[in-house]
C-alpha cells in the first residue's frame, strides 16, 4: 500500500485554515478510499492568532488529519520539518503545498495519476494573480539558480509538488536543515542531478485571506542568506551524487 503525505506549513491562517482544510481533506478520503495510507498534515508555525485552535477542533471531525505546532523557524524551514514528519513516518510520496488557498485541489489529480513517470512532479504558475512582485522573485529565483547549479529550472518556488520520498532524502543530505529557500534547492538538484520533473501549469489565485507574512524587504534578506547556502550546497554537490 502506498503512503502519502498531503503537509501545508501555516503562520496566522486563522482566516483561510479552516477553508483550507475543508478543501483539502477530501482529497485524503478519495486517496484512502482507493486503498492509499492518506494524511493531511499542517503544521503550525508559532502563529499569533487561533491557527492551531481551529485546526485541533477539524482534527475531531477529520481522523485523516493530523495538526502539528512548533515553534516559528520560517516558511522554509517549516516545509523542511514537514518533510522530514512525512519521510520519517514512511511516507512513499509527500505532496506540499500553502494552506493560503492559492492553490486548488482539483489539479493534485494529473499529478497523482502521473506518479509512476515521475521522481518529481512541480507546478508552473502561469497567469499569476498575486502580485507583480512576486513576478519578479520568481524570475530573479530562475536567474539565480542558472548562475549557482547552471540549470534552468521552470518554476523553482512554488508551492505545489508531488515528490518520491527516497530521492528527496537524498536531496535533502545536501541542503542547510533551516533553509529558507528549500523548495527552489530541491528543483535546482533534482535538475542537475537529472531525475524524471514533470512539470504541470496550475492555476494560482490571489491569497484567500489573512496577511501575508513575506514582504519584499524579507523576501531580499532571504535571498542574500540564499546566495550563500547556495555556495554550500554546491560545495556539498561536489561529493555527493544523485543515483
Amino acid at each position: 500500500m502506498s503512503r502519502v503525505y498531503i503537509v501545508m506549513p501555516a503562520y496566522n491562517e486563522a482566516q483561510n485554515i479552516e477553508t483550507t482544510v475543508r478543501q483539502w481533506y477530501p482529497v485524503a478520503e478519495k486517496l484512502h478510499g482507493a486503498g492509499v495510507d492518506a494524511r493531511l498534515v499542517i503544521a503550525n508555525d508559532g502563529s499569533r492568532d487561533d491557527t492551531f485552535g481551529i485546526m485541533e477542533r477539524l482534527k475531531v471531525s477529520h481522523p485523516l488529519f493530523e495538526p502539528l505546532d512548533k515553534p516559528n523557524s520560517g516558511h522554509g524551514a517549516t516545509v523542511l520539518y514537514l518533510y522530514r514528519y512525512a519521510i520519517i513516518n514512511g511516507a512513499d510520496y509527500v505532496f506540499q503545498t500553502d494552506s493560503d488557498g492559492q492553490t486548488s485541489p482539483d489539479e493534485f489529480w494529473q499529478m497523482w495519476e502521473d506518479r509512476d513517470r515521475y521522481d518529481f512532479q512541480i507546478g508552473h504558475r502561469t497567469g499569476r494573480r498575486d502580485g507583480i512582485g512576486r513576478v519578479f522573485v520568481a524570475r530573479t529565483l530562475r536567474m539565480v539558480v542558472w548562475l549557482m547549479f547552471h540549470v534552468w529550472v521552470t518554476d523553482a518556488n512554488t508551492p505545489f509538488r508531488l515528490m518520491r520520498t527516497d530521492k528527496l532524502q537524498r536531496i535533502m543530505d545536501v541542503i542547510p536543515a533551516d533553509y529558507g529557500l528549500c523548495n527552489v534547492a530541491i528543483s535546482a538538484i533534482a535538475t542537475k542531478w537529472n531525475y524524471r520533473i514533470g512539470w504541470h501549469k496550475i492555476t494560482f489565485k490571489p491569497r484567500q485571506g489573512g496577511v501575508n507574512s513575506i514582504n519584499m524587504r524579507r523576501i531580499f534578506r532571504i535571498g542574500w542568506k540564499a546566495l550563500s547556502d547556495f555556495r554550500e550546497i554546491n560545495r556539498n554537490l561536489q561529493d555527493t551524487d544523485g543515483l
